[in-house]
């Protein structure tokens, strides 16, 4: 006897990406409300505390080794961050296997939050942030991406929030201004190596904002491009 089963359809997968001080957090809450407003049920991701794996180890790592200062800094209390901005050689060989490994989990962290009921899944960060810190120029870097890129679920819809360097470091001063211009043009790069990334130009709050629910709304009423399956598989 055969039981029919009806799969859910996969839930659209919405990705933030950006400089540290892009305006990511608020652009999040702001989708959020968006898709809560139409009753979508949203499970909300932070890569680095969801995803990232042996985040506490790589953390213990920077600060001992190379004595980076903890949490986030602001206009009042800057910090000197020496992580990704540390590009030593033989740390870029050991951000392909970390990397490589946070892409391997990043899939589990789907399929639970899919497993548990979300519409829609709003990635704070993605795979593509870790991407972007590697030397894009390289041939070998550019082929692990493209490998990357086909192993993990492509965002329905990823966002890049650029941001002017001054103002993003002037919002959270972490690193060296110099860097902060690096990581935009790696941001570019990268966008430009995949095809698949939607730049939100650096616009004040509000128009940014109304540019991020264009998009959303637009990828909404499109649909996630994906249909019902009908799974026969024997009764228990």
């Amino acid at each position: 006897m055969y039981e029919r089963r009806i799969k859910r359809l996969k839930p659209m997968l919405v990705s933030f990406s950006g400089l540290d001080g892009s305006g990511k957090t608020t652009q999040i809450a702001h989708a959020r409300d968006v898709l809560v407003c139409r009753g979508r049920r949203v499970t909300l991701l932070a890569f680095w505390d969801d995803v990232v794996v042996g985040k506490s180890y790589r953390e213990q790592f920077v600060h001992r080794v190379y004595g980076s200062e903890k949490g986030v800094g602001s206009p009042e209390r800057p910090v000197e961050r020496q992580d990704k901005n540390v590009r030593a050689w033989y740390l870029t060989i050991v951000r392909h296997v970390l990397y490589l490994t946070d892409a391997i989990n990043l899939r589990r962290v789907i399929h639970r939050a899919w497993r548990r009921g979300a519409d829609v899944i709003l990635f704070d960060r993605y795979v593509y942030d870790e991407l972007a810190n590697l030397p894009l120029d390289n041939r070998l870097s550019q082929g692990f991406v493209h490998f990357v890129d086909r192993m993990v679920p492509r965002p329905n819809l990823a966002l890049l929030l650029d941001a002017d360097p001054e103002a993003a470091r002037a919002r959270k001063p972490e690193y060296p201004l110099e860097f902060m211009r690096k990581c935009r043009r790696a941001y570019f790069n990268l966008a430009q190596l995949l095809g698949n990334l939607t730049i939100i130009p650096p616009l004040p709050l509000t128009e940014a904002r109304h540019e991020v629910e264009v998009a959303l709304i637009r990828k909404i009423q499109s649909g996630p491009g994906e249909q019902p399956q009908l799974d026969f598989t024997p009764a228990a």
